[in-house]
Formats: C-alpha cells, structure tokens, sequence
C-alpha cells in the first residue's frame, strides 16, 4: 500500500513539474507581435473631440495593419515631440513646426501622409467686433493691428503662432508692436474662446478649425469676425518613427502610409475619420515639402 501511495505521488509530482510542450504556447506569441503600435496628436483642439477621433482612426488602423494600435493623448505641442523622441509615440500626427522639430532629434523619421488642405493651408486672424477693426485684404495692412491685443495659440503651433508672426514681420509688425504682451491660448478653440470673450482683440488660429466651429453653429458672430487670410503654406502631416521597422517589417511605414490613403469618403467608416479630420482624402508627403516651415523657424527661433 505504500509502496503505492508513494508511486501515486511520484507521478503526480512529475506532471505538475513537466514542462509545458510548444503546442501549448500561443499562436500570436511571435517577437514584437503584440507590441502595441502607439499613435499620438498635438493637442490643438479640445480633448474630447481629438479623443474620439483617435479612438475611430485606431480600431481602423489595428484592422488594415493587423496589430494592436492605442492612441495616447499628450498634455501639449512640446510633450509630443518629446514623447516621439523618447518612442514612447511611434507615430504622431504633428503640424509643420512640431514635425520638423521631431524629426530633426529623430533620424530617419519620415513624413508619409497629409489631408488633401495640408498642402495649401491657411491661418486666419479673427478679431472682436467691438474692436472696430475692420477686415483686411492687402497684408501690408496687416500694420493696422499695432497697438492692439493679440493672441496666438500654442507657442509650437504652425498655424496659431508660428506662420501668422512670420506674416506679421513680412509686413513690418514686430511681436512688441502689440499692446501688452501678446498672448498664448494653447489651442484654437481657446484662442476663439478668448477673442470672443473680448480678453484680447485679435487671434491667430486654423482655418479649418474655424470653418468646423462656424459651420456647427458654435462661432458667435455677433461678436467675432475674420479679419485676414494668410498665404497658403505646408502643415499638418503625420510623421512615423523608424523604431517600428525593427518590431513591425521594413515595411511597416510603407504599410501605414497606404492604409492612410487608403481611406475612403465613399465607405461610410472611412468618412466618418475623414469628416472628423476634416479632409476628403490622405494624400502622400515627404520632408522636403516643409523646408519652408524650418526656415521660418530658424529665422524666429523656434528650431535651433
């Protein structure tokens, strides 16, 4: 009897002990296979509408691309870059400024896809009607505005700050020309907030957020008018980092760039991202297209 009990415990001993054979392993468990692919986005608008944005355009990448995408908001314009430098986001979609600047301290970054406006993009100065100011048509003009309050957006933005002072000192308006200090809103939809509320005079903000909010009904215009339209010029751009070919193929890029342009207003989950990027279709980029961007940020400061 013992000697049974004692042959009984032998083997159980040896089936708790046994190792697992490799048919029992997962089929996805393939190096870097369920490594996430982490997306992320300058925060140019409100939260909540850049969160349900990211969130619709990640379950369509995680179905073309078949592995796991998140998005992973940052807190401004600066902690992107950062956050891509670090590779704690393996693509970004940044604006002219922070893309260049990312790819500057990122080698063999890569700038592969835009909305179809982001190769004519435009800035529009907006104004409170109790100013007075009345809109302006020739940018020489643009010296109407000295001694009046002014605000941009974010310090990085392209289109909130970094184009429009660039226009600015093209027509002879320095940044102390401005009543007080000028100021800085951190995003457009702050900066319209503002300009409505009479806190600052003029604003500097994205067209095509402007356009959004005023044809959602969520533009008082009563109280704030556009005043100037600038000069078209190269922005927004998504921008891949290429730790990804190491975990995903050398052809992960390539395969992210044609999911992009991939959609399709005419499929109604591809219209529905379309809409809220504001755009009929992504089209390619490279970096070449935003040599003008880094000049301008050479000559005020913000590239070193």
């Amino acid at each position: 009897m013992k000697q049974f009990l004692l042959a009984g415990c032998l083997l159980l001993l040896s089936a708790c002990t046994q190792a697992p054979t490799p048919a029992s392993a997962p089929a996805s468990a393939q190096p870097g296979s369920t490594q996430p692919f982490t997306t992320g986005a300058i925060p140019d608008q409100d939260p909540e509408k850049l969160q349900r944005l990211y969130s619709k355009l990640s379950q369509y990448l995680q179905a073309e691309l078949k592995v796991p995408v998140v998005y992973k908001p940052v807190t401004d314009y600066t902690a992107a870059v950062t956050a891509f430098k670090v590779d704690d986001l393996d693509m970004v979609w940044f604006g002219g400024l922070t893309g260049v600047q990312a790819r500057l301290q990122v080698p063999g970054a890569s700038a592969i896809a835009q909305r179809d406006i982001d190769a004519n993009f435009h800035t529009v100065l907006i104004a409170t009607k109790k100013s007075g100011i009345q809109p302006i048509k020739d940018a020489k003009d643009l010296t109407l505005l000295k001694g009046r309050t002014m605000t941009f957006g974010s310090e990085s933005s392209t289109s909130g700050r970094l184009m429009p002072q660039y226009f600015l000192q093209q027509a002879g308006v320095k940044l102390e020309d401005f009543k007080g200090q000028v100021g800085f809103s951190q995003n457009h939809d702050a900066t319209l907030q503002l300009v409505t509320a009479g806190t600052y005079e003029v604003g500097a903000m994205n067209e095509q957020v402007w356009q959004k909010r005023l044809k959602a009904g969520e533009v008082d215009e009563s109280k704030v008018q556009v005043i100037w339209r600038s000069p078209a010029y190269y922005d927004y751009h998504w921008v891949i980092n290429p730790a990804v070919q190491q975990r995903y193929g050398s052809d992960f890029p390539q395969k992210v760039q044609a999911a992009l342009l991939k959609l399709d207003p005419k499929v109604p989950e591809h219209k529905e991202i379309l809409e809220l990027f504001g755009a009929e279709k992504f089209i390619a980029t490279q970096n070449d297209n935003y040599a003008q961007i880094e000049a301008v940020g050479r000559q005020i400061g913000k590239i070193k």
